[in-house]
């Protein structure tokens, strides 16, 4: 079984609420999404309006994998620059594979299919990211072709006495 891959989905309050359930679900599942568990719905919410906000004003594509189910089973946000000089790279936001999901294989079909997305999208050049350092994200990136660019160490900070490095990552797409 794979993912269907859509661009630019119809956000409906299906749609808005399978997305919110996952980030609840990956977060809750130790996910680096932002969040550390336990959270809640509520406490998500706020930041998924932001990111639908982005969406409505054009700033932002969203790219949504379901599973054979039709539920929504991974995500990730595609965010353009507002600055001019760096208009040539988007951003990836927020990207998500369900806990139920993982080990299949899906994380590198979503990254794929952003990369398509991004290829499509005209004059961009490159994706870039960042993750939570200490989690293995950096390998899982390199192993899809993602270059550390850099690293602000203990940027992020999980807990008190539990800071993480903030690691920024670039795809080129030539």
């Amino acid at each position: 079984m794979s993912l269907t891959f859509t661009l630019d989905p119809a956000v409906d309050p299906v749609l808005r609420d399978g997305v919110l359930d996952l980030w609840t679900d990956v977060s809750n599942a130790g996910g680096s999404v932002g969040f550390v568990p336990p959270v809640t719905r509520e406490a998500i919410r706020p930041e998924l309006v932001k990111h639908l906000s982005a969406i409505a004003e054009g700033r932002t594509r969203l790219l949504v994998g379901h599973d054979g189910s039709g539920q929504v089973a991974a995500t990730a946000f595609l965010t353009f620059n507002t600055h001019r000089l760096m208009t040539h790279w988007l951003w990836l936001y927020t990207v998500m594979v369900h806990p139920r999901h993982q080990g299949q294989g899906y994380g590198r079909d979503l990254l794929s299919a952003a990369e398509d997305a991004a290829r499509g999208f005209d004059g961009i050049e490159a994706i870039r990211l960042s993750c939570r350092g200490g989690t293995g994200l950096e390998r899982f990136y390199g192993s899809c072709g993602y270059k550390e660019v850099g690293r602000v160490p203990g940027a992020i900070r999980v807990a008190p006495g539990d800071d993480r490095d903030d690691v920024h990552l670039l795809l080129t797409l030539n």
